[in-house]
C-alpha cells in the first residue's frame, strides 16, 4: 500500500504528521513530504487513520 497527496488540496494543518511521522513531515516551507515506497504492514492502520483525519480530503491510500 501506498499513500499520497494532493497538493492542491494540502494546507498543511499537521494531523498526518501527528499520528505517523515516519511517514509524514511538514518541511521548513510548510509542504507536505511523504516517504517514498510501500508502507510497512503495521503502518497500513496509521495511515487509513491519518488519511480519515485528513481535514481537506487530500490524502489518498493506493495498493
Amino acid at each position: 500500500m501506498k499513500v499520497g497527496v494532493d497538493p492542491s488540496l494540502c494546507e498543511a494543518h499537521g494531523e498526518c504528521v501527528a499520528i505517523l511521522p515516519e511517514v509524514f513531515d511538514l518541511d521548513d516551507d510548510e509542504v507536505l513530504q511523504i516517504r517514498e515506497g510501500e508502507l510497512a504492514s503495521a503502518e497500513e492502520a496509521p495511515a487509513q487513520r491519518a488519511v480519515v483525519a485528513c481535514p481537506k480530503g487530500a490524502l489518498r491510500l493506493s495498493r
